[in-house]
């Protein structure tokens, strides 16, 4: 993961291409609030840069404006390359689930496809009111150690090497039972 100075200037930005999106549309705070069911204030903080964005602040907004969690961050990166090397891999961490989150594909707004690599503490529980973008494809393909994934109100448990495949048309919850870490690859396809 990289230091906490990195990981502020993807907040800028991501503040930055937050209020754009807004104001592409001609929408208010509170018209945003509204639609994305966040409010204003934590709307504003967050497109100010003055809080990072939780993940599920992140899906919302995602959800309002069309786009996958990836699209949006890879709409902060500068021109799009076809290789990205480790070291230069987005990260991107809720502090407050314990979710780490590596884009592992190059960023590329027109992508239909991605790779991302997931990591939950023990413990963390990470849930999602709804996709970013209804019907979204994903393989979740756990690396090391236990993930429980419930989606449609069905639970998947899940050890290292177990790949579940679905489409995601409702609320989503990514828990990690422990004892250690978990760590997964979600293949995520645009419908």
């Amino acid at each position: 993961m990289g230091n906490d100075r990195e990981l502020d200037v993807v907040d800028v930005r991501l503040g930055a291409r937050l209020a754009e999106l807004r104001s592409e549309r001609g929408w208010s705070l509170g018209e945003l609030a509204e639609r994305s069911g966040v409010s204003r204030s934590t709307l504003s903080r967050a497109e100010r840069a003055e809080i990072s964005p939780t993940a599920s602040l992140l899906n919302r907004l995602c959800a309002v404006y069309g786009r996958t969690m990836s699209q949006l961050l890879s709409e902060v990166e500068a021109e799009p390359v076809p290789v990205v090397r480790a070291a230069d891999q987005t990260v991107w961490a809720d502090e407050a689930s314990g979710f780490v989150r590596r884009s592992v594909s190059p960023p590329h707004a027109g992508l239909r496809g991605e790779l991302v690599e997931g990591r939950l503490g023990a413990g963390a529980d990470l849930a999602y009111d709804r996709p970013p973008v209804p019907g979204l494809e994903q393989h979740i393909w756990v690396l090391d150690g236990t993930l429980e994934v419930t989606a449609q109100d069905v639970e998947h448990r899940l050890d290292a090497g177990d790949c579940l495949r679905l489409r995601v048309w409702g609320p989503t919850r990514f828990r990690c039972p422990g004892p250690e870490d978990v760590r997964y690859a979600l293949a995520v396809v645009l419908p």
